[in-house]
């Protein structure tokens, strides 16, 4: 199961993928992240992990497996019957920015709940998506 969000937003893109980058600050402008803390130091890129606690979730560990500077990240997670890979990215779109937030779950738990984590999934991009388009906007 894949869900994809896409938003224009109108700043340059290097402002908006450093508040995309910049992941331990995202509780501060989305409601979907309660919490993220940054396991490694240093620059954001492969390898670099995240513990998440979302609304509603438990606690998940998020290892950057893609990381292309100011355009693009993927990371992945697993959980029993579930296995979650998302991607942020960034592209020029005359003035400003076109941001897509991607994710791709799969596993037993994916194809059980399929219509209801779709619909949860799709929320939670949308919501993300507004909440960057709002901050970035902002500044």
């Amino acid at each position: 199961m894949i869900v994809k969000d896409i938003i224009y937003i109108e700043a340059q893109p290097d402002e908006v993928w450093a508040v995309t980058e910049d992941v331990e600050r995202w509780p501060e402008w989305t409601p979907t992240i309660t919490s993220a803390i940054r396991l490694d130091d240093g620059p954001f890129r492969i390898g670099s992990t995240v513990k998440i606690k979302q609304p509603l979730q438990p606690v998940s560990e998020w290892i950057v497996t893609e990381f292309v500077p100011e355009e693009r990240f993927a990371w992945e997670t697993k959980r029993r019957g579930l296995q979650m890979r998302a991607s942020h990215e960034v592209n020029m779109d005359g003035p400003g920015t076109m941001n897509t937030l991607r994710v791709e779950a799969s596993g037993v738990i994916a194809t059980l709940l399929s219509p209801i984590l779709r619909t949860l999934i799709r929320r939670a991009l949308l919501e993300e998506n507004r909440g960057l388009k709002a901050l970035c906007e902002k500044k």
